[in-house]
């Protein structure tokens, strides 16, 4: 059966209950299905329960035999309206083809896409009365002139805006943002890393302000990290060493060099965030600092420098201990 017969049928279907109870000022869910013999009794239970819920019908009486009573005055009450919303639902697929996101991604790419676009794929399908594009424009209206928000968006807060953004669509949205953090922040770190040569204090603190940005502004939790560099000191690879409070025990020196050692480094950057903001060195910054340059200096491998990163800007702590 084709969508076209399914729609025509339960327009059909519809038109009978509304049709039928409309003629009541009150009446019991038996009475409408009563009135209703062609229609099967669960549909005549769902039409009353939609009435209800968008506030035309108010229950009444014993909870398991209920009266329903019309609220609003009938007159202001449009069935037609009502049911076109029910069985028409503004799916995509009915919109012409250049209307259609999807379609014109893949005609045209995502660049020529608008942010409602984007959402709306994301989105991917709509809810009785609202479309899956019809939740993208409300989305991107809402955050058009703050869009970096939206990241920060609960489930709830999306839900009051669209209907259709349920907890699917919620995490959809949430995983493209969260993609689109990580490709950038990968192209960030490709491109700090181009042909750079890294030979003093200054030109660390510029690349890791650079390469480090997201983990200075973000970061929940300290992160240290290895900056391997080449013998033209250029960087050659970047390793997480570990997650915590940064101690002597995190950082145990064949932990911190193993990487170092098996890429041929001929020189290192230390790295880890400050995630209170403050880039000011701890007794513990340092301690780690001078006891992994003594292990470097044993195994012929440059430590080059140690840096800090932090919202409120970066250090280098070979620099600070020479104030």
């Amino acid at each position: 059966m084709s969508a076209k017969t399914n729609e025509a049928d339960r327009l059909e279907r519809y038109e009978l209950v509304v049709a039928a109870v409309a003629t009541q000022c009150a009446f019991s869910l038996a009475k409408a299905k009563s009135m209703c013999p062609t229609v099967q009794p669960l549909f005549v239970t769902r039409v009353v329960g939609q009435l209800e819920r968008d506030g035309y019908l108010v229950r009444e009486g014993l909870k398991t035999r209920p009266t329903f009573r019309w609220v609003r005055d009938r007159a202001e009450f449009s069935p037609r309206h009502w049911i076109e919303s029910k069985v028409f639902t503004n799916r995509i697929t009915r919109a012409p083809l250049s209307d259609r996101p999807r379609e014109r991604l893949l005609a045209e790419g995502p660049a020529a896409l608008r942010i409602a676009d984007l959402l709306a794929i994301l989105v991917r399908s709509g809810r009785p009365g609202e479309s899956a594009v019809q939740a993208g424009q409300r989305l991107a209206a809402r955050y058009s002139d703050r869009i970096i928000e939206l990241a920060a968006a609960g489930r709830g807060e999306l839900k009051a805006i669209s209907p259709a953004v349920a907890d699917t669509a919620y995490c959809q949205i949430m995983a493209g943002i969260e993609l689109g953090r990580r490709i950038e922040r990968a192209a960030h770190e490709t491109k700090a890393q181009g042909s750079l040569r890294i030979r003093s204090s200054a030109d660390a603190l510029a690349y890791c302000e650079e390469a480090f940005r997201r983990l200075a502004d973000e970061g929940r939790q300290e992160e240290f990290r290895l900056v391997c560099l080449d013998t033209k000191h250029q960087v050659r690879s970047v390793h997480l060493i570990s997650v915590g409070l940064l101690n002597e025990s995190l950082v145990a020196p064949r932990e911190v060099f193993r990487p170092a050692i098996r890429d041929a480094a001929a020189a290192v950057i230390l790295v880890h965030n400050h995630p209170s903001g403050d880039p000011t060195p701890s007794p513990e910054d340092l301690s780690v600092t001078r006891r992994l340059e003594q292990v470097a200096q044993t195994i012929g491998i440059k430590l080059l420098d140690h840096i800090i990163v932090a919202r409120q800007g970066c250090v280098s702590i070979r620099e600070f201990e020479r104030r």
